[in-house]
């Protein structure tokens, strides 16, 4: 019969062994984390430090000027002009939804009616029109931008630019960054229009009236709030299409490579677009 006194010495050792592989576990997790960390910083400045050194071939001096005017303005079209149904659309609808939700849940018999216009004014002109439809952009330009010079890298399209002398970078993606950021106000203009012009729908259902939402648009207007806006557009637009050109500038592998590196460059220019409007709203209001 065993006696309870080696009972318990048993029962510490057991206990002594889960309790020290425990602490292994533990360690060894700890020390996995540290090790993952250590790379995901490294590899992050290693990309930081491709991007810099892309940028600073692309922001070099044209060879052809005839050539980069010719596909400046064919990107001007592509990136621009093709996107202004989308923003038409979107920004009518929001500017209509804001001016409802507004009139229903702020407006009340002590403040003014002109409320609503004014508030409706400086959502579209401060954020949405400015940075909300620059993330819904990254979505649409980014990741034409990435898959479509991703493709001409698998397809060793830039190779063969290289092979001849040309600065491929130069070429291909300094049209795209002037292109846009020449666009992007024009974009933000029409979208804060379209969004009036959907706040003065509203009054067709009855929930303000037109003299009240023209009081709103006009009271104490701001002209800076407006150039803000555009200063945003221009520096959202380089954010866009530099950070979709790199992803898409730098894949490697096959069709599923290009494909994994425009939805990389959707995530990556939207976060960063959204960093930066902390930033520059912060600076600039």
């Amino acid at each position: 019969m065993i006696s309870p006194i080696i009972k318990e010495k048993t029962m510490l050792k057991r206990l002594l062994l889960i309790e020290n592989d425990y602490f292994c576990e533990c360690f060894a997790i700890c020390k996995s984390l540290k090790r993952n960390k250590v790379l995901s910083i490294k590899t992050g400045l290693t990309h930081l430090g491709k991007y810099v050194m892309l940028m600073g071939r692309v922001l070099s001096t044209p060879d052809r000027w005839r050539m980069f005017l010719k596909q400046y303005v064919t990107e001007m079209y592509q990136l621009g002009y093709n996107s202004i149904g989308i923003v038409l659309i979107i920004s009518f609808f929001i500017g209509a939804v804001i001016c409802l939700q507004i009139k229903l849940n702020i407006q009340s018999p002590w403040m003014p009616r002109m409320v609503v216009g004014y508030t409706t004014r400086e959502i579209m002109l401060l954020e949405f029109s400015s940075s909300i439809m620059c993330l819904i952009l990254a979505g649409k330009v980014g990741s034409n931008i990435a898959s479509e010079i991703g493709t001409m890298r698998i397809t060793q399209q830039i190779d063969a630019l290289d092979i001849m002398g040309v600065n491929s970078a130069n070429y291909l993606i300094l049209p795209k960054i002037m292109g846009l950021m020449t666009i992007m106000p024009l974009l933000v203009t029409l979208s804060v229009a379209a969004g009036i012009g959907g706040a003065y729908a509203t009054s067709l259902l009855g929930t303000t009236t037109v003299p009240e939402l023209t009081e709103g648009f006009r009271y104490e207007f701001n002209q800076w709030f407006f150039w803000c806006g555009m200063i945003k557009a221009v520096v959202y637009a380089f954010i866009i299409t530099s950070v979709s050109a790199y992803k898409g500038y730098t894949v490697e592998g096959g069709s599923v490579e290009v494909g994994k590196s425009s939805t990389d460059a959707v995530v990556q220019s939207s976060v960063l677009v959204l960093f930066s409007d902390i930033f520059l709203t912060n600076m600039l209001t």
